[in-house]
């Protein structure tokens, strides 16, 4: 067994605490992983907190994480000790159903869904008729710590051009906004909408640049104006501009939204050209009714993506390395992390915390 160590909650209620836990040695498809950086992204808050009425605990979150390998199983072939690699929000899914076979693990139809990289398979057993869980574990602790133990085809290559502490949030915030900005075609030319500016929109809105997309932003937070244009978009909206709102309709190509909590979605469908597509990411709640005879009258779409597959983080990695592209990260250390997540609940980051596990190391040597 290996000796770890982490941050994390043990109630809804709780801050993220220290604890000493073991991992099991890598089998001979998996590989051990140092992590260096792991980033606070809003759904490890979610989970925290209970707000999706899943949370295992102890809850230790982080998927979004990067390291290096320092042992590896005997089997494994794609990675060698000393790789940098990465690890987002799985580590496993059933192979078998047909989504996986078709390389989309992220919407695995198998017995238990896929194996999250915290908080246990996304489908628990108590979810199950039968009540069995095929993974053999109801819960796995994520990256807030200082070791992984991961299958080797679920770990990703991190070129080595992209700054390391910046790689961390492309495992989930950049993946999550470049899938479906690749699903539904973005091309250069089109233009392309980014409802909410944080740690998934600022991402969001980089990529589509990056793909030679017009990008507007659409925002509540009169603050995020400049930010907003720094980042590249030709415009920044602010929600209830009626006259912009007006003047817009019928423009946009694509819109997609990075809220992530419940909002409404009518004030957009009315922007969207023909055949277009309003698709949200950021909010895992129910969406409130919208006007069907907007959406009919010009056959438009409203849609949803979940993260991505591993093949698609591999490209928006490689993606981001080739383009220059990588998010606008604050480094804290782990003693922080609490901290940070007051501030991300109050749109306090710009853009998205990462945290330096130099500093959980440190601690491990003080104890």
């Amino acid at each position: 067994m290996i000796k770890a160590r982490g941050y994390a909650a043990n109630h809804s209620f709780t801050r993220l605490k220290p604890l000493e836990f073991q991992r099991e040695e890598p089998k001979p498809n998996e590989v051990q992983i140092d992590v260096l950086y792991c980033g606070v992204c809003h759904s490890d808050i979610h989970q925290v907190e209970n707000d999706w009425s899943n949370t295992v605990y102890p809850c230790m979150p982080g998927h979004e994480i990067v390291g290096r390998v320092v042992a590896t199983g005997s089997s494994v072939t794609r990675h060698k000790q000393g790789d940098l690699v990465g690890v987002g929000c799985m580590i496993d899914s059933c192979r078998q159903c047909e989504p996986c076979r078709a390389g989309d693990e992220h919407h695995c139809e198998g017995h238990n869904s896929w194996l999250a990289t915290y908080n246990g398979p996304m489908k628990p057993a108590a979810m199950t008729e039968d009540g069995v869980n095929t993974y053999g574990r109801d819960n796995t602790y994520g990256g807030y710590s200082n070791v992984v133990v991961v299958p080797e085809d679920f770990v990703l290559r991190i070129p080595e051009s992209l700054p390391i502490e910046a790689a961390a949030p492309i495992l989930c915030a950049g993946v999550t906004t470049f899938s479906p900005l690749r699903h539904w075609g973005v091309k250069a030319g089109d233009k392309v909408g980014i409802v909410g500016l944080g740690g998934l929109g600022h991402v969001a809105v980089k990529l589509a640049k990056a793909m030679g997309a017009d990008v507007t932003v659409f925002t509540t937070d009169k603050d995020k104006i400049e930010p907003g244009k720094a980042l590249g978009a030709s415009e920044v909206v602010m929600e209830g501009d009626k006259e912009a709102f007006k003047r817009l309709e019928l423009s946009f190509d694509f819109i997609l939204s990075t809220i992530p909590e419940k909002h409404k979605v009518d004030p957009f469908i009315t922007l969207l050209k023909r055949n277009a597509t309003y698709c949200a990411v950021g909010a895992l709640d129910q969406i409130p009714g919208y006007n069907n005879m907007e959406m009919v009258m010009h056959r438009r779409s409203l849609a949803g993506s979940l993260i991505g597959s591993i093949r698609e983080t591999q490209e928006v990695l490689d993606f981001c390395a080739e383009h220059g592209v990588a998010p606008d990260v604050q480094v804290i250390p782990i003693q922080d992390v609490n901290e940070a997540y007051k501030k991300v609940k109050n749109e306090d980051v710009r853009f998205r915390y990462v945290i330096d596990m130099a500093s959980l190391k440190q601690e491990m040597a003080d104890a």
